[in-house]
């Protein structure tokens, strides 16, 4: 395992921080390699200088050293990810930066597997980090001060990073103690009964890794599955979906099921909490919807039941990205109610609404002996539906590459 980390930032701005983490990093025993990403005055004399970074962006070092500090630092960016991605020494990554800085080298982060050591110092660590971290364990460190110039505050915070990379290289445990495969299930609340009776008669052979459904915990699961770590996906609970459509604060990205075109997974999917998108306070859904059919969860959430024409478009959102599948797939749509809210005397139940979303996503789709869309006459929580999951993922691992 490799006990290099590469600390990267811009040395026109920050370089004697730069080159104040290195040394931590160097007194503890640990090989510490300094990037540097200037796009303005690139160092002459950092371990690995600019202008080398900048070669590794497909225009060459000219498309980054163009003048423009926007169009650099993003050209940037791709540079120093290519870079990374050439190295075969990684054994961590820890960045200084403002929100400049931070798009640079998170970006180099983002690409390396989950488990790789990351640490970001950053001016902007307290806000919204979603689009900085994405689905990765990446480490966000607020700097306090602005990143300009050592002093009693800097001091503290950057030698706390420098030891925490530190500690997480030489420390590093590989995921291998369970000799389980592991399977990617999705979850959210309303759908916790169906995979807890899912999980039960598949946890004595499998390591069940459960992703809570809010945007990022289905990216997360698709960046496991799409890098090899998983056996299997039983993504019941696609309710990411809603949000991404409809102006909803747990958002899928347009990329979600995109490892289906890339993985032979064996795949069970259904339509978990397709009827709901969810708001913040009841004060944030947005004028066009206060008419709707609203439900304070809780004072921070407050969720809005989908139309029969919304579920009619996810329905063909859904089913256009389950035809790019190459591997086993299998579809069950739960015909007695999505969510716990969509059961029979719930507010959100609402049978026509539902039919709608099955009948988009069973014409949408382009059935194969590989890729099946299939009713169930029980509601998602119920203990038929969970054992129809069950069933038809042991049926399609059968025989594939995956199977277990």
């Amino acid at each position: 395992m490799s006990k290099t980390i590469y600390v990267a930032g811009s040395f026109d701005t920050k370089d004697d921080e730069l080159r104040y983490v290195a040394r931590l990093i160097r007194e503890q025993g640990l090989t510490a390699v300094l990037v540097d990403l200037s796009t303005a005055t690139p160092a002459e004399d950092a371990d690995i200088d600019a202008k080398s970074v900048a070669g590794f962006h497909p225009g060459g070092a000219a498309a980054v050293f163009t003048g423009d500090r926007g169009s650099a630092v993003s050209a940037m960016g791709l540079a120093f990810e290519r870079f990374i991605l050439a190295r075969d020494d990684v054994g961590g990554i820890i960045g200084l930066g403002g929100s400049g800085g931070t798009a640079m080298v998170t970006q180099a982060m983002r690409v390396l597997p989950v488990g790789t050591p990351r640490v970001m110092v950053s001016t902007v660590a307290s806000g919204n980090v979603s689009a900085y971290v994405g689905p990765n364990d990446i480490s966000m460190v607020n700097s306090i001060t602005d990143i300009a110039g050592l002093n009693r505050i800097s001091r503290t915070v950057l030698s706390n990073a420098a030891n925490s990379i530190a500690g997480m290289v030489r420390n590093r445990q590989e995921a291998t103690e369970d000799d389980r495969p592991a399977l990617g299930l999705t979850m959210f609340g309303v759908t916790t009964p169906c995979v807890t009776q899912i999980v039960e008669p598949l946890r004595d052979r499998f390591e069940c890794l459960v992703f809570h459904a809010t945007g990022i915990g289905g990216q997360s699961m698709e960046k496991l599955a799409s890098s090899g770590y998983l056996a299997g996906v039983l993504d019941v609970t696609t309710t990411e979906v809603c949000d991404l459509l409809f102006g909803g604060i747990l958002p899928a990205t347009e990329d979600r099921f995109g490892f289906l075109a890339g993985s032979d997974l064996p795949y069970v999917g259904s339509c978990g909490a397709l009827d709901m998108v969810n708001f913040a306070g009841i004060d944030t859904v947005p004028e066009k919807y206060s008419h709707r059919n609203l439900y304070i969860h809780n004072p921070q959430i407050t969720l809005m039941r989908t139309t029969r024409d919304e579920n009619v478009a996810m329905g063909k959102w859904i089913g256009e990205r389950l035809n790019r599948s190459i591997g086993p797939v299998r579809f069950l749509l739960p015909l007695g109610g999505v969510s716990l809210l969509d059961a029979p005397g719930q507010p959100f139940h609402d049978p026509d609404a539902d039919a709608a979303l099955f009948d988009a996503i069973e014409s949408t789709v382009q059935q194969t002996d590989m890729r099946q869309v299939l009713r169930v006459p029980h509601g998602i929580n119920s203990p038929e539906f969970s054992s129809e999951v069950v069933r038809h993922f042991h049926e399609i691992s059968k025989g594939s590459s995956h199977e277990v």
